[in-house]
């Protein structure tokens, strides 16, 4: 299904945000960071206002060590859908990562507010 994926984005033209967004989410899965990044920024160039690839580019981020760079990416994703609570959470992880315990204790009571819940396996 993934290759099925990457097949039907067009060789040759314009590809849409959604395209990209699937092809980042295919690279991320394989840990290809930077092109995980150069595939959400088209997503996010095409469409400025989606947030869940302002929101996976974060991740992106996130796991490349670029911990303020990822919260700006959550912040975004945040602005453009205050309820969105994976965004909440991630924000939450990577102020975590950097110490600032209270910020984190806020992001994480805002996406648990909001209704996200943790899979235990990955807390």
């Amino acid at each position: 299904m993934v290759i099925t994926m990457l097949l039907c984005i067009p060789a040759f033209g314009q590809t849409t945000a959604e395209d990209w967004f699937n092809k980042g989410n295919v690279l991320l899965s394989q840990g290809k960071y930077d092109e995980v990044i150069q595939a959400y920024d088209k997503a996010i160039k095409i469409d400025s206002n989606y947030a869940d690839a302002w929101n996976n580019m974060g991740a992106a981020l996130k796991d490349q060590g670029k911990l303020n760079a990822a919260i700006a990416a959550y912040d975004k994703a945040i602005e453009l859908d205050p309820k969105y609570a994976n965004a909440w959470y991630n924000k939450g992880v990577a102020l975590k990562s950097l110490g600032k315990i209270a910020e984190s204790n806020t992001a994480f009571a805002k996406a648990k507010e909001l209704g996200y819940t943790p899979i235990p396996f990955f807390e």
